[in-house]
């Protein structure tokens, strides 16, 4: 019974989550996708900087970012500066995409896209090639959750189980709270996860090292294993093309979840606090990275490198730490993977059903949230359960996709010219180059995939316009009210016609 004290503290947080998150939306209609979706946009500072960071620091943090130091070395720090560039990309979009959204009842990403573009095509397309980044980044998340479960019962948990449990945990509260109870969660779940990473990073460097110093155990792989410090890293995989064009990539990438989750702020002044303070807790990376490189001498034939962390809390640990390592890491997965469910829910009823289908309104707001149900059963579950990749490469491939919607979201803010035709045929250029640089001519040049499709869709996008009609007048003055007189003085002088 005393090995199962860990098991029984990681079983005892998810119980612990589903009541807070199944209570959050208490007396709000659920079937509005205003307040299913974006929480009637009332998130303070606070809550919004917990939404997004416990949403950003994931399965791969407590597994797959200890994996990658403990195989490959320095190539695993590509997270954290990834990471920073994410909080800029919330300071400078975030209140812009806020302050549209507020004004025109956006509340998707490519609700807001078909908006500008005057096309509902276009929104359904990037609903569906953007939704690929983050089912791929739910998938990691349930993989993750699934091992927890499996190496904290001892195998007793197989995978398959895992994965049910962990998705039918996150599908109660999500279905009966949305943004809500992903909101509540994610502070309870974010202070865990900060407190479990620096109590464990601490524990192993003094198991390690006698002390709380770590220089002994950078001393230790520079003197050992020196090329865990340069590019390509240990494995000798990630050359500095790859690596620097995984960061530039993740640069591009403005997640659907990220976007939905800026719209739940209730101003422009309460998110742009929290994007200032995002990267503080980001740090919550570093301890479990030094706990990879630990790793490198404790277990240098352990099968798998994403269970290191979590190998190492079972052996040396007390069981009550090795608990609450258990379920900091649940809590990761849960609360990242969350967002994506809830993002893809909300945007496939918006901007692919709803046109296609013509639903009212009320109609799409009953069927977001029951959608999360077919989408986790017969896409995430499958696909987690066969386990295709490591955590971090799935997490690569999907942000190729994600980034896709770039040059649209661009063309939203400072390219008036840009048409939907041009949008819609780069995102399609882009997609397809992405798919076939992913799956069939692997990263070109050790460039990475999604920056091909980035540099083809941005060439389509630019040309396509140039020789297409721009959206209507109307259009152009509700998103670029300054530039209007510059945009239509050009379009006469060109003898293009605006209708």
């Amino acid at each position: 019974m005393y090995e199962y004290i860990p098991l029984i503290i990681t079983l005892s947080y998810m119980v612990i989550a589903v009541v807070m998150g199944s209570f959050a939306g208490k007396g709000m209609n659920m079937d509005s996708a205003e307040n299913w979706g974006v929480g009637s946009r009332s998130m303070g500072p606070i809550m919004v900087y917990l939404l997004i960071g416990a949403g950003g620091v994931s399965a791969y943090t407590f597994m797959g970012s200890p994996g990658w130091a403990y195989s490959k070395g320095a190539p695993a720090l590509y997270v954290v500066v990834y990471l920073t560039y994410m909080a800029f990309l919330a300071w400078y979009f975030g209140p812009k995409v806020w302050r549209l959204g507020k004004k025109y009842n956006h509340v998707t990403q490519p609700g807001a896209i078909a908006d500008r573009y005057e096309s509902k095509a276009l929104g359904g397309i990037t609903s569906i090639v953007t939704s690929i980044g983050l089912l791929a980044y739910a998938v990691i998340q349930t993989t993750g959750a699934a091992y927890i479960l499996n190496v904290m019962s001892y195998g007793l948990i197989p995978i398959w189980i895992g994965v049910f449990l962990s998705l039918g945990a996150v599908s109660i509260y999500l279905y009966r709270s949305g943004l809500k109870a992903i909101g509540l969660t994610n502070a309870f779940q974010g202070a865990l996860m900060l407190f479990v990473s620096f109590f464990v990073g601490l524990w192993a460097t003094n198991q390690f090292t006698g002390g709380f110093s770590i220089t002994p155990i950078f001393e230790r792989v520079a003197q050992d294993v020196p090329e865990f410090f340069t590019l390509p890293g240990a494995l000798g995989d990630m050359n500095v093309t790859f690596w620097t064009t995984s960061i530039l990539i993740s640069f591009f990438s403005i997640w659907q979840n990220h976007w939905i989750q800026w719209m739940g702020a209730k101003s422009e002044q309460s998110l742009r606090r929290s994007a200032r303070l995002l990267p503080t807790f980001y740090i919550v990376l570093i301890p479990m990275i030094i706990v990879g490189f630990i790793g490198i001498f404790m277990y240098p034939e352990i099968g798998n490198p994403d269970h290191v962390a979590i190998q190492l809390a079972v052996d040396t640990m007390p069981v009550i730490v090795a608990g609450l390592l258990g379920a900091g890491t649940l809590a990761a997965s849960m609360s990242s993977s969350e967002p994506c469910f809830h993002a893809t829910a909300l945007s496939y009823s918006k901007d692919v059903l709803q046109p296609m289908l013509n639903w009212s309104d009320e109609t799409a707001g009953k069927w977001t949230r029951r959608l999360i149900f077919p989408i986790m059963l017969f896409i995430v579950a499958p696909i987690a359960i066969i386990q295709p990749a490591s955590l971090v490469y799935m997490l690569l491939i999907g942000y190729g996709f994600i980034a896709q919607s770039f040059p649209a979201i661009v063309g939203m803010f400072m390219w008036p010219r840009g048409t939907k035709h041009g949008a819609l045929w780069g995102i399609i250029a882009g997609f397809i180059i992405t798919l076939i640089f992913s799956f069939v001519v692997v990263h070109p040049l050790d460039i990475h995939a999604g920056i091909w499709g980035l540099i083809a869709n941005a060439v389509v996008f630019f040309a396509v316009s140039l020789m297409t009609q721009p959206v209507s007048k109307e259009t152009v003055e509700r998103f670029f009210p300054d530039m209007i007189d510059e945009l239509y003085e050009d379009e006469n002088e060109s003898t293009v016609h605006v209708k």
